[in-house]
């Protein structure tokens, strides 16, 4: 199915490739987990291959634990264009992003967090979040998993979401229909504002942009994998190497 990219598409993206990986042990004693090989390629590399083909022309990486790998892997990479943003200590999701501002311009942006992976439905996921990402009413626009059909995931979900697709966060102890599922479309001026100089979650942004009224969340329809341990690693390998899924994961 050829769908067209809708001009208010984001042309940067922010890819989150930091983190440490610590139940991936022992696949990631001596290397990051983005770069972990599902179906013969690394995370990050379907997370970038996605963006390249979704119209961005630029990724912010950002790297931490055993950096030096992930900027070497993608030294020769121009599809899309790659900035790295190294951190000497980690500044989880929302500090991440804070410290890539200068890189990432004024206009929304996708982040996608190097370290998951999906398969589209027809429509690829970040061509639909273009085309449901509405500035005027969002914050932020989230690509959501419905708990039930997320491979690997045992949670308890994170949002609970109306018809209109407005989010609101589970409360403490409580199941929701939906887990965030790693990528997302946001205004890059919401991690400048009133926001701490050093590590913080992105859950900071997202409970302000909910209070307001403007977090709004879009449902995955096709398929997406937890991959938090080696075991979950196999898992997923295994699932999609029925029913000939190994063809359409390129």
């Amino acid at each position: 199915m050829t769908v067209t990219i809708p001009d208010t598409a984001p042309q940067i993206a922010m890819v989150l490739a930091a983190g440490q990986g610590l139940r991936m042990r022992p696949l990631t004693n001596h290397m990051p987990k983005p770069l972990i090989p599902v179906l013969g390629k690394p995370m990050l590399d379907h997370a970038l291959d996605r963006l390249a083909e979704a119209g961005v022309g630029r990724a912010v990486v950002n790297n931490h634990y055993l950096g030096a790998m992930i900027g070497e892997h993608l030294k020769d990479r121009t599809a899309p264009a790659i900035t790295l943003s190294p951190e000497d200590t980690l500044l989880e999701t929302g500090g991440g992003v804070r410290k890539a501002l200068p890189h990432l311009g004024k206009a929304p942006v996708y982040t996608v967090n190097a370290d998951i992976f999906w398969l589209d439905g027809p429509v690829p996921a970040l061509r639909r979040l273009a085309a449901h990402w509405n500035p005027a009413e969002m914050d932020a626009l989230l690509l959501l998993m419905a708990t039930t059909k997320a491979v690997g995931y045992d949670g308890l979900g994170d949002y609970h979401m109306d018809p209109l697709g407005r989010l609101t966060r589970r409360a403490e102890r409580e199941l929701a229909p939906f887990v965030y599922a790693g990528v997302q479309i946001v205004k890059p001026e919401l991690f400048a504002a009133d926001t701490p100089d050093g590590a913080f979650s992105t859950n900071l942004i997202w409970d302000r942009a909910q209070e307001a009224g403007r977090l709004f969340g879009l449902a995955h329809d096709g398929l997406w994998f937890h991959i938090g341990t080696p075991a979950g690693l196999k898992e997923a390998e295994d699932l999609l190497a029925i029913g000939g899924v190994r063809a359409v994961a390129h």
